[in-house]
């Protein structure tokens, strides 16, 4: 009996199979623990001063996200707290890496039968890898800028207003 009487073939889940997997739960696994709500050490009260607001957040370094979110995109959005765009790098890295393998594996089986689409086809395999790269240059990036505005008032807002656009700053 041939492979082709044999019926549809049986796709196995290799490592690369695994490979978005194991994406998915290093960046589950870089997210800080939950505080402790019993435990507010915020604020801390000098004798004979106003209260003073300590910021007692992990701050990571611009250059630290950066080298994350090269090695594993999204693991740098993660550690700044930015856990969205760190799960759409990381789909987006699983997209990327699963085409490429896809794509290598159709232009393997053209040149096995003597297609004349493989140039075609090798060229589909090197679009996928370049925006393989480009991701993980693109999360470096983007994590590097985002740690730079940690501290970056959240209350700021930038609205439409007739004329032009307003913006509101708070003032403490």
């Amino acid at each position: 009996m041939n492979r082709r009487s044999a019926g549809p073939a049986v796709r196995r889940t290799g490592a690369a199979g695994w490979a978005h997997v194991l994406v998915l739960a290093l960046v589950l696994a870089a997210r800080p623990a939950d505080r402790l709500s019993a435990q507010d050490t915020t604020r801390v009260i000098a004798p004979g001063a106003r209260t003073v607001a300590i910021d007692t957040t992990y701050r990571v370094s611009p250059g630290g996200a950066f080298r994350r979110s090269v090695l594993l995109p999204g693991w740098g959005q993660a550690a700044t707290g930015r856990h969205t765009t760190g799960a759409l790098f990381v789909v987006w890295e699983g997209v990327t890496v699963m085409m490429t393998l896809k794509a290598q594996q159709e232009a393997d089986y053209f040149k096995r039968i003597g297609a004349t689409g493989l140039k075609h086809k090798r060229q589909e395999v090197q679009d996928w890898l370049v925006l393989w790269i480009f991701n993980h240059l693109f999360s470096g990036a983007e994590a590097y800028v985002a740690a730079h505005l940690q501290d970056f008032p959240k209350e700021l807002k930038v609205q439409s207003v007739p004329g032009g656009i307003g913006v509101s700053v708070p003032l403490p």
